[in-house]
């Protein structure tokens, strides 16, 4: 079935106190699950606002999103809850263990299996052995991982990642990366993926350079 993510005509910015910064215009984008997509482009140029709003998690100033989820178009309520989220702050919960956080977006969406299936990813992602440590006892090697693998538990459509290797070392980010891609690669989620490293962007089936409000494809 059909899962998609259209862009018609995108546009956005921001206000300062003294004026209003325009981050793109009239930006047309389509992202399709199964492939993977890396936005490239200096700081402030806006690739984390795209991020959001193809994730549905922003409103664009201007232009139309178009959700499509099993060949149906949804809302972008409904895309929020088809979609796995990893940021370069890991965003474990700091009371729970490894296989809690885990296993928490499926007990929100009343899985029974929830812990079972936890357990799977912990494995999946090596880290069976650090299921009951919280999650100041371990690395940020190690979080980013059980962050990777609660991206894609539910078993979501998309994942999107916003500098998910941005706080490791260059080691450390290979090994994230790696299993990153493998994971998308395996459940056929597409993965977008906004980047200052363009060893990660090589990665991706494609890869896109945002500047000065224009989208175009990264040298």
């Amino acid at each position: 079935m059909q899962n998609t993510i259209e862009l018609n005509k995108i546009s956005h910015h921001f206000d300062t106190a003294h004026e209003r910064i325009e981050l793109f215009r009239d930006l047309e984008l389509t992202i399709q699950a199964g492939e993977t997509l890396a936005i490239v482009g200096p700081s402030g140029a806006g690739k984390s606002s795209l991020l959001s709003i193809a994730a549905g998690l922003e409103t664009a100033a201007k232009g139309k999103v178009i959700f499509t989820i099993d060949g149906a178009v949804v809302d972008a309520l409904e895309m929020r809850s088809n979609s796995g989220f990893i940021f370069q702050q890991f965003h474990l919960m700091p009371e729970l263990d490894a296989i809690g956080n885990l296993a928490l977006p499926l007990r929100l969406k009343g899985n029974r299996d929830a812990f079972d299936v936890a357990a799977e990813w912990l494995d999946k992602v090596g880290l069976k052995d650090r299921a009951r440590h919280k999650p100041h006892q371990l690395s940020g090697g190690e979080q980013q991982r059980i962050a990777v693998a609660r991206a894609f538990v539910s078993a979501p459509k998309f994942i999107f990642a916003d500098e998910p290797t941005g706080n490791l070392d260059a080691r450390t980010s290979d090994g994230v990366c790696s299993l990153m891609f493998d994971c998308a690669a395996e459940s056929g989620a597409g993965l977008v993926v906004v980047t200052h490293s363009n060893r990660l962007a090589l990665r991706a089936n494609n890869s896109l350079h945002l500047e000065a409000g224009r989208l175009e494809q990264a040298a």
